[in-house]
């Protein structure tokens, strides 16, 4: 009877690591992917700015 609580209890805690998972990719993904963009866009408010006082 233990087994077979423990393997139903092993299941029940693998499954939500794996959901847990591929939630942590997902939002590591959506926040780098945002980090990108806002980097690039500061990056070239510099440039433009670095244009206009040099001219």
């Amino acid at each position: 009877m233990k087994c077979i609580l423990m393997a139903v209890t092993l299941a029940f805690v693998l499954s939500g690591c794996s959901g847990t998972w591929e939630g942590v990719k997902s939002d590591s993904s959506d926040i780098w992917n945002k980090t990108k963009e806002v980097t690039s866009d500061a990056v070239q408010g510099t440039k433009e700015a670095i244009h206009e006082a040099t001219e």
